[in-house]
């Protein structure tokens, strides 16, 4: 008996339909491996890039913090740093390079190269730190000041730089605040660092103050050795990763806001970049941001030992204070990098650490006073990766990134300039003038946060209605991250 014979049309639509099918699930498969190939390279970029930067700069952060620990072991006496304002103007030489010499030193981060740049700077402050444990006076303290403010001026705004090109705008912030984070941590334990290396005191007839500049330059030498060999580079200059994974990464960012390529940097372009006032607006925020960071940094066993605590004792306080700030800074950071979103989440850190700058300038008990401390840092330290992730998100161009970073960060040393100027000796214990000030800082950033904020509302509005005559950053479907 003869087979019933299939209808072709019915063939034909078999075969079509089997073939979709096997073209969907093929898409569906290529799509899972392109997933799961970005996310493995994503999270090795990741481990190689943001824990040896963040190793660098938090001995960048102990090298620059430690003369408060010092003086508190004991070099105030010996170099006389209670007559005047000695300890301020020491203090405060270190900014005047570290504002100047940054521009330019990120502008030449590309033509002399990451790896000679980052190098040199490290290897230079590790020898400056490590000759201040043999100044014999003041006046050559306040001069290696001024050599560490020279080193130092263009090697956070290189990180920062570095960091934001890997990344897309909206991952940016995470990894800001993890590198910030471990920076600060390791930073956090420079008091109990200081403490240990000042038993030293008397060894090889050097004071104990002087064993924690000794040794702290030493190790940072060692790194800026290390840093030679292992420092990563820009996503097109890389050299640890395959030649499909940087394809991968410069067509993320090509995707995400089309500066994969650096564009040529002249004069005139900078001077363009300068005159965008919003690149000025980031500067001050972080300005304002850096103050309670630089005043806490320099001040906080200082404010301690006069509040009634031994030398010992405030030395080791000063530590824990830096602890909650990691859970509440990568919370928001998550939180701010998932939303899509900045300011608000500026904003409540912000009043965080306002409550804290008041409970410490105004309260009675020095317990109370103390646990301002705590919630200072815990809104003071999630804001330092928010407004550098902010500003990052709204520029377009490498050119113009590495303005801003550089501008961003100067600005931020003059908030060095006013915490090491305005804490000042006639108004130990309390410090109020001081405290003052730096709640007064915090108002201001709000003020310029909600001016870009309006602006930027605005001009993202305006452009969605199609009323702009150019798309936004020169950068068609950009928008700014609010």
């Amino acid at each position: 008996m003869s087979k019933v014979g299939r209808c072709p049309e019915k063939d034909v639509h078999d075969t079509v339909k089997n073939s979709s099918m096997k073209s969907v699930g093929d898409v569906e498969t290529s799509v899972q491996n392109d997933a799961a190939f970005e996310g493995r390279t994503m999270r090795f970029i990741d481990f190689r890039i943001l824990p040896l930067l963040a190793l660098l700069y938090s001995f960048a952060l102990i090298d620059r913090i430690n003369l408060g620990a010092a003086r508190t072991a004991g070099m105030g006496a010996d170099l006389k740093l209670n007559i005047g304002a000695r300890f301020s103007i020491a203090t405060c030489l270190y900014f005047v390079p570290y504002i100047l010499f940054q521009l330019p030193g990120t502008l030449v981060l590309r033509k002399l190269g990451v790896r000679n740049c980052l190098t040199g700077c490290v290897v230079g402050w590790g020898a400056v730190q490590f000759g201040m444990g043999f100044v014999p006076t003041w006046g050559y303290l306040a001069l290696c000041r001024i050599l560490l403010g020279v080193f130092e001026a263009a090697f956070f705004p290189a990180l920062i730089f570095i960091i934001s090109t890997w990344y897309r705008r909206h991952e940016v912030q995470k990894r800001l605040a993890i590198f910030y984070l471990i920076s600060i941590t390791i930073g956090g334990f420079s008091p109990i660092l200081a403490y240990l290396f000042s038993l030293l005191n008397g060894r090889q007839g050097i004071a104990g103050w002087s064993w924690i500049f000794i040794i702290e330059g030493a190790i940072t030498v060692f790194l800026g050795c290390l840093c030679f060999f292992f420092v990563p580079d820009f996503p097109d200059k890389n050299t640890f990763l395959t030649a499909e994974q940087t394809a991968m990464v410069l067509k993320r960012i090509e995707d995400d806001r089309g500066d994969s390529v650096p564009d040529k940097v002249t004069f005139r372009k900078v001077l363009t970049h300068l005159s965008d006032w919003t690149l000025w607006a980031y500067g001050i925020m972080f300005m304002c941001v850096t103050l309670p960071a630089y005043a806490l940094a320099y001040f906080i066993s200082i404010i301690l030992n006069d509040m009634g605590w031994s030398k010992t004792q405030a030395l080791l306080l000063s530590a824990p204070p830096y602890g909650p700030a990691i859970a509440t800074a990568i919370f928001f950071a998550w939180l701010s990098d998932k939303t899509k979103h900045r300011s608000g989440f500026i904003l409540v850190q912000a009043t965080m650490c306002m409550i804290g700058l008041i409970l410490t300038a105004f309260a009675k008990q020095n317990s109370v006073r103390y646990f301002g401390t705590f919630l200072t840092n815990a809104g003071n330290s999630g804001c330092v990766p928010g407004i550098l992730a902010y500003a990052s998100n709204n520029v377009v161009s490498q050119s113009k990134r590495s303005v801003q970073t550089a501008l961003t960060v100067s600005l931020g040393g003059v908030g060095g300039i006013i915490a090491s100027t305005v804490y000042r000796e006639q108004d130990r214990p309390r410090y109020l003038p001081g405290l003052g000030v730096t709640i007064g800082g915090q108002v201001l950033m709000l003020i310029t946060l909600a001016a870009t904020n309006i602006h930027f509302q605005r001009l993202n509005r305006l452009s969605r209605e199609g009323k702009l005559s150019k798309p936004l950053e020169g950068q068609p479907g950009f928008f700014y991250t609010l």
